[in-house]
């Protein structure tokens, strides 16, 4: 019988000692997660937490104060973010101003929450009986190209191929008519047919025109109807590209609101959860109290 309470109280002591000796290194860990968010190091901060949590699961007094950790380096994280925005959003604010002296604002207030801005010589009322191609970004910063047909015959065309010289080219999505992004009309014995490629549906074709040289002759196919073909204008090139370094930057200034916004909101919930949690925990002491008082 003393050799089996002798044998247990060893096994409970190894038992402890193990015990302390996870908890003591649990700690060990939570002390340089800390050192690494105290010198703002947050990445690294919060792979270490990740692996305190994956070591020692069941030290839950060390894991409370993981978890209050990783929140500060959630915050600080979100913090340096936020200075990051508030540092570039007025560069690119500049930027745009400067861009933006070339372009014309149009839109009709009546109808329309969302302005353009187009190149001055790409204004539909300088362009009447001309096919063309016309570039244009919105003020949110998304850009289109449009292709716009002026002649004695419909051609019904769904899109664009711009070729160079080289044989290099790029289309456009095909766009279906459907009286609004496709759309024709016809006056005076001239049929107009406008289609608006925005976005993604416009973008390569964007792109092709910025990418290649000054001064080098690209061809625009209207394609999907009947055969049509325009040489592209250096004017018009150089416009293509003008417009979408303005929608560049009008871009980068909302995805950096964006960002701003969010980290914004999640300091926010943060600061909520922390003042939640002190406020749970300076209530306990006073429940006890009363508890005992009774």
């Amino acid at each position: 019988m003393r050799t089996t309470i002798l044998t247990l109280c060893c096994m409970a002591a190894l038992l402890m000692a193990a015990a302390c000796s996870h908890e003591k290194e649990a700690r060990a860990e939570l002390d340089r997660a800390r050192a690494l968010y105290e010198s703002q190091q947050y990445p690294a901060a919060r792979n270490a937490i990740d692996t305190l949590r994956m070591r020692y699961p069941k030290e839950l007094a060390v894991m409370k104060e993981a978890l209050r950790l990783m929140r500060l380096v959630d915050r600080g994280e979100c913090e340096r973010n936020i200075a990051y925005c508030d540092s570039l959003i007025p560069v690119r604010e500049r930027e745009v101003e400067t861009l933006k002296q070339g372009f014309v604002l149009e839109r009709d207030a009546r109808y329309e929450d969302v302005g353009r801005y187009v190149r001055p010589e790409h204004a539909v009322e300088r362009n009447i009986g001309r096919s063309y191609l016309r570039c244009g970004v919105n003020e949110q910063g998304e850009i289109y190209i449009a292709s716009v047909y002026s002649g004695t015959a419909p051609i019904n065309h769904t899109g664009l191929k711009i070729t160079a010289p080289d044989g290099t080219y790029a289309v456009t999505a095909e766009i279906p008519y459907d009286g609004d992004v496709n759309y024709r009309f016809r006056d005076d014995g001239r049929t107009t047919e406008v289609v608006t490629y925005a976005g993604d549906n416009g973008i390569d074709a964007i792109r092709f025109v910025d990418g290649v040289a000054d001064g080098t002759r690209l061809r625009a196919e209207y394609t999907g109807g009947r055969a049509f073909a325009i040489g592209l204008t250096e004017a018009d090139r150089r416009a293509i590209c003008a417009t979408l370094r303005l929608a560049e930057a009008l871009t980068d200034i909302d995805a950096l609101r964006k960002e701003r916004e969010k980290a914004a909101r999640k300091v926010a919930y943060i600061e909520e959860r922390e003042t939640k949690g002190l406020q749970t925990t300076s209530d306990e002491p006073r429940g006890k109290g009363r508890e005992g008082s009774k």
